[in-house]
């Protein structure tokens, strides 16, 4: 379905299992003094396939700061603090020279699944004014990239199995559909069975607290970004007392159950997508979605269903399916800049009857380069959805819901249902209904919100603000488009959070950027 670094389709919730404040950061480390551990820094290689890196190493910043990197150790499962333990890969750049160092500022891009290693060099730039105070961190999360990364399927296999009909019309589509789910599931088993009971959110945020002693900062200062947010609120609701300038950013709603999530999600893309169409229409000659949202619709669905019983060539050979070109149209919403390309898939898929653009597009989402090699963004997306969300769907649940998510959207619901189906015999139970993210005592936490978000719909902004309760969680609200508000080049959004993080400037709650 709808997933890749908009996993985030993710939703997932309380156990009620640990008292807020009460978790003991039960690492190979100690306090945040002179048992914590030390970490040792070094020039970074480049990044790996499964970090979904581009074969190259990552270039200085403008001001000639090299990157450095480093690996920290943690448990492997915190309910046994001195068992195995796994290296997480960590980067950083170090604060501009002169600058009155605030600490460290770390960064969760989302996913879940996405690499920090591979993709902070890339948006260095979009938070350069941020060197001012931190060093920039991020780190590949346990499960991901070269974090004892989850292994799957190979890219064969993967592109096999994407071959499979995703969305079934019929009961062979079905039976299809489920052994390719299977198989999916089993190979995860076999080939990351260790590790697939401990790479839930929860051991994630204990890893931040080790993290943030190991950088020698007394409070975490983090910026999280799609399922970072979430990552985020968990960390403030288990070490309050810790939390030091937080921004959360494009969030996902921790009320809502992965059903939920999903609903939503698919009414975000539907939501984005009319947006895009009124744009395409006013001022695209030519606009592949005719008048609006509308006859664009019914264009689109047209297009999906003649797809689905024929998919199109693309040159490399594969045939774009109609779950491919879904998520060729979802990933083009993630930022109003890639729009132009919708346009163009859309152009080539209706009058060429080729998939070139759409396939590009998808790829992208699902991590997949050039050269066929997938990193393990979706192998560590599902891995990590199935650890935390204790729900699993059948077929039948799908079936029963499958009219209300046609509803929510008619190009992204079919596609967003059945992929509840995707923790669907995992070996591994998930830990919660729903996140805990209360954080009575914490600092205050930006949480912000941006009204055309496709993938994290704006209304869980309020709702997380909402559950980390008074006098914590501030909403700031960005009238716009795309995944995310900080690096939409806004400016009164770009002051807000600048001044909150180098300035200790908290916003007033419900502040409005357009």
């Amino acid at each position: 379905g709808v997933r890749g670094d908009g996993g985030d389709g993710k939703a997932a919730g309380a156990t009620g299992g640990e008292k807020p404040g009460t978790a003991s950061a039960a690492a190979p480390t100690g306090g945040s003094g002179a048992g914590a551990q030390r970490l040792s820094w070094h020039g970074c290689d480049a990044p790996s396939t499964a970090q979904g890196g581009t074969g190259k190493a990552p270039e200085p910043l403008a001001d000639g700061t090299r990157w450095e990197c480093s690996t920290l150790k943690v448990p492997l499962d915190y309910a046994k603090p001195s068992g195995p333990t796994i290296d997480l890969a960590l980067i950083r750049a170090k604060a501009r020279k002169g600058a009155s160092r605030a600490g460290s500022l770390v960064f969760n891009f989302g996913g879940p699944g996405g690499s920090g290693v591979a993709t902070l060099p890339g948006f260095a730039g979009d938070y350069e004014a941020l060197r001012a105070r931190y060093d920039l961190v991020s780190f590949d999360p346990r499960g991901v990239g070269a974090s004892a990364g989850v292994r799957c399927l190979g890219d064969k296999e993967i592109d096999a199995s994407n071959a499979v009909d995703a969305t079934p019309d019929d009961d062979d589509e079905l039976k299809a559909a489920l052994a390719a789910n299977k198989a999916y599931v089993d190979a995860c088993r076999k080939n990351s069975g260790k590790v697939l009971g401990h790479v839930d959110t929860t051991s994630a945020a204990r890893d931040l607290d080790v993290l943030r002693q190991a950088l020698g900062d007394e409070k975490l200062h983090y910026f999280g970004i799609s399922y970072g947010t979430e990552l985020g609120g968990v960390y403030a609701h288990l070490f309050p007392e810790r939390v030091g300038h937080t921004v959360l950013d494009a969030v996902v709603d921790p009320t809502q159950d992965p059903l939920q999530g999903d609903l939503n999600q698919a009414k975000g893309f539907q939501r984005a997508l009319e947006d895009y169409m009124r744009d395409c229409a006013e001022n695209v000659t030519g606009c592949p979605v005719g008048g609006g949202p509308e006859e664009g619709t019914k264009r689109i669905t047209a297009l999906l269903k003649k797809i689905d019983s024929a998919p199109l060539p693309t040159r490399d050979g594969r045939k774009l399916t109609q779950d491919q070109a879904v998520n060729g149209i979802a990933s083009a919403l993630y930022s109003k800049e890639t729009w132009q390309y919708l346009t163009r898939g859309l152009q080539e898929a209706m009058s060429l009857g080729s998939g070139n653009y759409l396939q590009l597009l998808s790829d992208s989402l699902s991590g997949r380069d050039r050269d066929g090699h997938y990193s393990n963004l979706q192998a560590a997306n599902r891995a990590i959805t199935c650890a935390d969300a204790r729900q699993r769907y059948d077929a039948n649940d799908v079936q029963a819901w499958l009219a209300r998510f046609r509803a929510a959207s008619p190009v992204f619901g079919e596609s967003s249902a059945w992929s509840l189906l995707n923790c669907a015999g995992w070996p591994v139970e998930g830990r919660w209904k729903t996140p805990e993210v209360r954080a009575a005592g914490s600092a205050p936490i930006l949480v912000v919100g941006n009204t055309g978000d496709p993938a994290t719909p704006y209304e869980g902004a309020g709702r997380m603000a909402r559950e980390l309760g008074e006098g914590v969680g501030v909403e700031v609200t960005y009238k716009g488009e795309g995944h995310g508000a900080y690096n939409s080049g806004n400016g009164c959004m770009t002051r807000t959070v600048n001044a909150y993080l180098l300035d200790s400037k908290v916003p007033e709650n419900g502040k409005t950027c357009s």
